[in-house]
């Protein structure tokens, strides 16, 4: 499995672990990862402001996977969200397609819709499998507890993921964690939002959110909280010091990514997996683990 790897703008400045974790453990799963360096910020910051902007940002990305032949696999849900929500309005209104394509013109390319977009975890479901998953699986993480955060763009909108899972009851992480070994605990207000869409414009909201957030996981009794996106692992791990100087509590919950945990069923060690560049120490989570 070939896929060209979109990292976005996030994860290469702010979350080094995750496409570290990701690239550890794609190729005990046959993924190949191919680079495009011209690959350029996804569109979603500019949707808001310049949906046109934002929608020639989406497909001069697309184009440049065409161009390579190779499906993309994203690790940013916003940007697994605004891709493929670009590339279904592309394939269904072709007023917008020769409208998007003219512009692209002008710098020598042209959408063709022949390269799909799918987030790591879909891939990891649907194209890797979970038998292929719990065949790599070295180390047994039966009793560790962990609480699963989809956030807002995982399986949103919906209608551009083609049946992948409910946005209202997910399964599909769950499953994977499920079938690497690890425990699913369900919290309180596990729909909720991290916080991150309001913290520009409103950081006593943002952070408060997060809050009340890790207090119900907090309460749930987990050894570690699981998500897939970057910005919501900036809000749940970097920010949760701060929040707990800030509020006065106390959390110290481990914020993994799926591809760390993944990574930790397969065997390998703090380092190979960016471990030690969480915010939230993951040393107690190791030693019950034995890493």
């Amino acid at each position: 499995m070939k896929y060209s790897l979109f990292l976005g703008c996030t994860i290469p400045a702010r979350s080094r672990n995750y496409e570290i974790s990701a690239r550890a453990i794609a190729p005990r799963l046959d993924i190949e990862f191919v680079d495009i360096e011209e690959f350029s910020c996804c569109g979603f910051p500019l949707e808001a402001s310049d949906e046109r902007g934002a929608v020639l940002l989406a497909a001069r990305n697309l184009c440049l996977a065409e161009e390579e032949g190779l499906d993309i696999c994203v690790l940013c849900s916003a940007c697994a969200s605004t891709l493929t929500k670009t590339a279904h309005h592309l394939r269904q209104n072709r007023e917008l397609r020769v409208e998007v394509n003219g512009e692209l013109s002008k710098i020598g390319k042209a959408y063709k819709g022949t390269s799909a977009v799918k987030h790591f975890a879909r891939i990891l479901l649907e194209n890797v499998g979970l038998e292929r998953l719990k065949s790599e699986v070295t180390r047994d993480l039966k009793g560790l507890k962990v609480a699963t955060h989809y956030g807002c763009h995982y399986l949103k909108p919906s209608y551009i993921y083609e049946g992948f899972d409910d946005p209202q009851d997910a399964q599909s992480i769950e499953l994977i964690l499920q079938g690497v070994g690890a425990t699913n605990v369900q919290y309180r207000r596990k729909k909720d939002c991290c916080g991150g869409p309001v913290l520009l414009t409103d950081e006593e909201l943002a952070l408060s959110i997060t809050r009340d957030k890790l207090a119900c996981i907090k309460e749930a009794g987990v050894d570690c909280m699981n998500l897939v996106c970057p910005f919501c692992s900036l809000m749940f791990d970097a920010n949760q010091k701060g929040i707990e100087a800030k509020f006065g509590s106390e959390f110290n919950i481990p914020v993994l990514y799926l591809s760390q945990i993944i990574g930790l069923a397969m065997g390998m060690g703090r380092k190979e997996l960016g471990l030690n560049l969480n915010s939230v120490s993951t040393k107690e989570l190791e030693a019950q683990l034995e890493v």
